[in-house]
């Protein structure tokens, strides 16, 4: 099997936090860092680095059981977008369609808005259900999603019936429902795989959704795993540009 994991499954928010990215957000250079500077200065207008979100998007323990997968061939990138080329990669290399399973705040099958077509970050598991690059889909939510009413992980009976209403285009169509599962973790290794059945391993950014204050601990997380970097990510320092990481 192949693991995605995306960073918005530990990097997350609080319950009642108007301004989380977790309910939705575009995906552009300035929702990955102005966006987040602008949240942290309306909680202290004076702030000086990122502490004022501490309280409000917290890192959720649970990533550093993510560890175990070193030694997985691994891979580390900006934008669940890039996990296409990841697929075809695989595809290429090993002529086989491999299960997915993706750790994930969000089911990336499908949305209502923008082109359905073209791969984004919230339809690039849908899109490789529909065009032949994934067996199989588990999205797993992480354990956090039980107290926001509002998350997709909360009920996954409304979330499933959510997607059911989406499945139905020529790029989506209803028949890959039976090869799509929904769980949600109820502590920070349940239905984490053996790293023996895993085959490969993307950690994906998504710095639009997940707080900067936490980027140190996602690259201690690519390092460990020796990931190779598909599109750079993230080094968000406090005040100044976005940049990757050398």
């Amino acid at each position: 099997m192949l693991l995605s994991i995306d960073w918005d499954a530990y990097s997350g928010c609080a319950d009642l936090v108007f301004d989380a990215p977790i309910w939705g957000t575009r995906d552009l250079p300035a929702d990955r860092e102005e966006a987040w500077q602008a949240r942290t200065l309306r909680r202290n207008p004076e702030a000086q680095d990122w502490t004022p979100l501490d309280a409000d998007f917290p890192l959720y323990p649970g990533w550093e059981a993510l560890e175990r997968y070193a030694g997985c061939p691994a891979w580390v990138t900006l934008s669940h977008a890039d996990a296409w080329g990841w697929l075809e990669e695989h595809a290429a290399r090993t002529g086989s369609v491999p299960d997915v399973l993706n750790i994930d705040s969000h089911h990336d099958l499908a949305s209502r808005s923008g082109d359905g077509t073209r791969v984004r970050p919230g339809n690039w598991a849908g899109l490789g259900l529909g065009g032949g690059l994934i067996r199989n889909y588990t999205c797993l939510y992480p354990a956090w999603h039980t107290a926001l009413a509002v998350a997709e992980g909360f009920d996954l009976e409304r979330t499933h019936a959510e997607i059911a209403g989406l499945l139905s285009s020529e790029t989506l169509p209803p028949a890959l429902l039976p090869r799509l599962a929904l769980r949600r973790m109820t502590h920070s290794t349940d239905g984490l795989p053996d790293p023996a059945e895993v085959s490969g391993v993307l950690l994906v950014q998504s710095p639009a959704w997940t707080n900067p204050a936490h980027d140190p601990a996602f690259w201690q997380l690519a390092e460990h795993l020796n990931a190779h970097r598909v599109v750079a990510p993230l080094y968000r320092k406090w005040g100044g540009c976005s940049v990757p990481r050398s």
